[in-house]
């Protein structure tokens, strides 16, 4: 026992004489703690880092007066560990001399990222997407904090996506290439199989059946391989979002009271879960009597006007919000007051009494006083001029504070296409204090001008080989559109990035050929605030046009250059002036503009019309009465576009006394008259109204509805029908270079170009059209959407004959893709499902693709 305590003393002394014998700091002073000014730091093991900053970040300064043992040498080392670059950290002593100390910082550094890759079930698309989310760069310092970060990041990302069992591994490898201290990461991915909904059952439902419950779970509806809408991935979070929109499904039929009492989620196989959701239904409710408290500036009968919701109305808590607060429609108390400048109003609606099935109501209101614009600023617009967007706005200051006027002006932005109408956004700043309001408008940019270089088909038909071309075939397109130009800043070269623009004036060059067949180069400008001070508009344009056979113009003779007789040719030279206005009555979503046309057509053996051989001149004026209240051009969601066209000759054979029963078709039609009406009305309605989260797109289904009729009439029945402006029905109406034709193209998807129309085309026409859309993107850089189409159409040669219910019908399905350089681009497939006389190729359930170019399909 003796020889085994004399070891242990042994051993004792020496750890002890080991101890003493050490830099450290807090062993040597441990027992006499002493104040020492330090003399200098060296720093030791920091290779890839500025020892200067190391030391400033320690807090340790040569100078400074210091206790050993003391609290600033254990904060330095904390402050050090906070940086998560450094695996080992020691302050050491490394000599006194007198009061002086002098300090070893030294450290051992993390490795650096020298590069990482994927291993294991990794698609190229989620890795491109979890390095965008990631962002790792090469020579960052990996801690431990960053490779959790990995892992995790990664692991939603597969969550995400349904994979429920997903295991990430971060293997980290010394790379021995670098001399500092690298590390090379793989990211070893286990996707595993993908976690569905197998089932959704509902329990304790007597009201509701169980399929329209399941509606309302958004992202949690069970898995059916038909449906290639619904993936069925399993997601708690997306449970814990969908399960409360069941109550709200009841509220609205007036269950108050209704709630999911519980929800179980399990597994039924490997890779399939079904839930279980248990309803406590309650009872229904009705709305009793609503008393109204603090208003002033409207009598409780002209409010109970307004809520329209009469006692005895079934119970929901959405519709008396709506009415109170949100009507989509601006039909609500707070629109009332909010329009008459009321914008510190306030209404607090308060259960009253609750007898048997009844609720009663007390709506108890603050009207406050009414609220003055102070001030309107703008922000974002770098690009475009501020009297640009400024001139488009309904608020001003000065005036009373109205919600509709801040409504009209987001859309007012939105029409004019230079800013994304996702992004618009308004940030009122009220001063109830002094009864004012500043308004400030939130834009961002979006590209707007268009360069548009593409091959298009030209139309090989029958139409075409009437004149002897044997059709247009393919031709090349060149176009730019400047869509916010500014003119007066041409001069000045500081403006040309790369053009002149922010003064939202358009201006469009575009030229198509197809080599000798055919070429047509068009110009148009536009200022839509001719003057600067109202929204009247001046637009001005001009194109030609020559159409042949590709034969040359003049050959050689015994008599030296004539007229090629093999050629066939049509030349048309135009130009037009209009000028535009906003109207402000019926309301100011109308506008009027009116133009004057004048057309030269030139022709030779060209027998596409009812004369080959002459000359003719079409000048007209036109009329266009408009009401557009869209909310925006690209995808529309909401409001109508109605549109009324005249189109007027002089009346040549009413003044001239010319006898035209014996004149020829070319001496007929020398001086071309003609009446030409069109109407089309159009309608968007958003059929779903999910919200989107911060950040995200809402993307909802929007139903579109069109008809359209248009009639080509004459003065004179001596003089018949004007050859040109006629009605031809069928196809895409994308073909270009009928744009210039003196023919106005009707599309209808299903059918082949100009198939439903006579050769010569017709006077009357009628189309049909409904869509339903649903948006992939609403990127402005690229805004993409499918469709589901159903239309019909049809046009007559003789007004005798005009049914507008006599009509061929398609359907079909398409894509549309908006690029801000090249425009609105599409492709359709549809079925025509009416036989087409003489024409038993087509029709009869026959399929057609169809690709589009802006837009419009046609004018209807």
């Amino acid at each position: 026992m003796g020889k085994q305590t004399l070891k242990l003393v042994f051993l004792l002394f020496i750890c002890v004489k080991s101890f003493s014998q050490s830099d450290s700091l807090f062993i040597e002073t441990a027992k006499n703690p002493k104040k020492y000014t330090i003399g200098g730091i060296t720093i030791e093991g920091a290779d890839n880092t500025d020892k200067n900053v190391l030391s400033l970040l320690s807090g340790l300064t040569v100078g400074d007066e210091i206790t050993i043992p003391g609290d600033k040498i254990s904060e330095a080392i904390k402050a050090l560990w906070k940086q998560s670059i450094f695996e080992d950290i020691q302050i050491l002593q490394d000599k006194i001399i007198g009061n002086n100390i002098f300090l070893i910082i030294k450290v051992l550094e993390r490795p650096r990222l020298s590069k990482f890759s994927f291993k294991g079930d990794v698609k190229k698309s989620d890795a491109d997407d979890i390095r965008t989310k990631i962002r790792l760069l090469q020579g960052r310092v990996v801690t431990d904090y960053m490779v959790g970060t990995i892992k995790n990041t990664v692991r939603d990302h597969y969550l995400d996506k349904g994979y429920y069992f997903n295991q990430v591994e971060i293997i980290q490898v010394k790379d021995t290439t670098k001399k500092v201290p690298h590390t090379i990461v793989t990211i070893k991915v286990t996707k595993g199989r993908k976690v569905r909904i197998q089932d959704v059952n509902i329990y304790g439902n007597t009201v509701i059946k169980d399929w329209k419950l399941r509606r309302k779970l958004e992202d949690s509806k069970p898995f059916r391989w038909y449906n290639p809408f619904n993936s069925g991935k399993y997601l708690e979070e997306n449970i814990k979002k969908d399960i409360p929109a069941i109550a709200t499904k009841y509220n609205a039929k007036g269950y108050r009271d209704a709630r999911v009492v519980k929800d179980t989620v399990y597994f039924v196989s490997d890779n399939r879960v079904a839930i279980d959701i248990t309803i406590d239904e309650g009872h229904k409710y009705y709305f009793g009597n609503f008393n109204w408290f603090g208003n002033s500036k409207y009598r409780s009968g002209q409010l109970d006007t307004i809520l329209n919701i009469p006692a005895g109305t079934v119970y929901d808590q959405s519709k008396l919000e709506q009415k109170l607060f949100m009507n989509p429609n601006g039909y609500d108390i707070s629109s009332l007051y909010m329009d008459d400048g009321y914008l510190f109003f306030q209404v607090n609606p308060q259960e009253s009494n609750i007898h048997n099935d009844t609720i009663d109501f007390d709506i108890l209101m603050y009207e406050g006083k009414q609220a003055t614009i102070n001030k309107i600023t703008i922000k974002g617009n770098d690009k475009t001029n501020d009297h640009v967007i400024y001139r488009e706005i309904f608020t001003k200051p000065g005036q009373l504070f109205r919600r509709s006027d801040i409504i009209r002006t987001q859309r007012q932005l939105s029409q004019l296409g230079y800013f994304d109408p996702e992004k618009l956004n308004v940030v009122p700043t009220p001063n109830p204090a002094e009864g004012t309001v500043d308004i400030e408008y939130t834009v961002e940019e979006k590209p707007s001008d268009q360069i548009e270089l593409s091959g298009g088909w030209g139309g090989r038909n029958s139409l075409n080989n009437q004149s002897g071309q044997g059709g247009i075939g393919i031709i090349g397109t060149l176009g730019v559109t400047f869509n916010n130009f500014s003119t007066k800043n041409i001069f000045k070269k500081d403006s040309w990035r790369p053009l002149p623009s922010g003064d939202g004036q358009r201006l469009s060059i575009r030229a198509q050929t197809n080599g000798v067949f055919y070429q047509s180069y068009n110009f148009s400008f536009t200022e839509p605030w001719l003057g600067g001070k109202k929204p009247n508009s001046l637009t001005v344009s001009a194109f030609h046009s020559l159409f042949s056979n590709g034969q040359k113009k003049y050959v050689d003779s015994e008599v030296g250059k004539i007229f090629n007789p093999r050629r066939q040719s049509m030349s048309i030279i135009g130009g037009s002036v209009g000028l535009g206005k906003r109207l402000k009555w019926p309301d100011n979503y109308f506008n009027m503009f009116a133009n004057l046309n004048y057309n030269y057509y030139d022709l030779k053996n060209y027998g596409a019309f009812i004369f080959a051989n002459g000359y003719a001149n079409d000048l007209n004026l036109g009329l266009t009465i408009s009401r557009n209240s869209i909310d925006q051009p690209i995808y529309p969601k909401t409001g109508s576009n109605f549109v009324f066209h005249g189109q007027f000759t002089p009346p040549y054979s009413l003044v001239n006394n010319k006898d035209y029963t014996g004149l020829s078709d070319a001496q007929r039609y020398k001086f071309i008259e003609y009446q030409k009406y069109k109407f089309t009305a159009e309608w968007f309605t958003q059929l779903t109204n999910k919200k989107a989260a911060e950040g995200k797109e809402a993307r909802n289904l929007v139903l579109r509805t069109k008809v359209g009729y248009g009639f080509l009439a004459r003065y004179n029945k001596a003089v018949g029908y004007s050859p040109f402006e006629r009605f031809y029905m069928g196809g895409s109406g994308i073909s270009g270079f009928q744009n210039f034709v003196a023919r106005e193209i009707i599309a209808l998807r299903g059918y082949p170009d100009n198939s439903l129309s006579s050769s010569f085309g017709d006077p009357i026409c009628a189309r049909y059209t409904m869509e339903v859309r649903y948006p992939i993107s609403l990127n402005p850089q690229a805004t993409i959407f499918i469709l589901g189409f159903a239309e019909a159409g049809n046009s007559w040669s003789d007004y005798k004959k005009f049914n507008p219910f006599q009509v061929k019908r398609s359907a079909g399905f398409g894509l549309r893709v908006f690029l801000p350089m090249f425009g609105l681009l599409g492709i359709d497939y549809g079925w025509g499902f009416d036989d087409v006389p003489g024409q038993p190729g087509i029709g009869n359930g026959k399929g057609q693709f169809h690709f589009t170019i802006g837009g419009a399909l046609g004018e209807l």
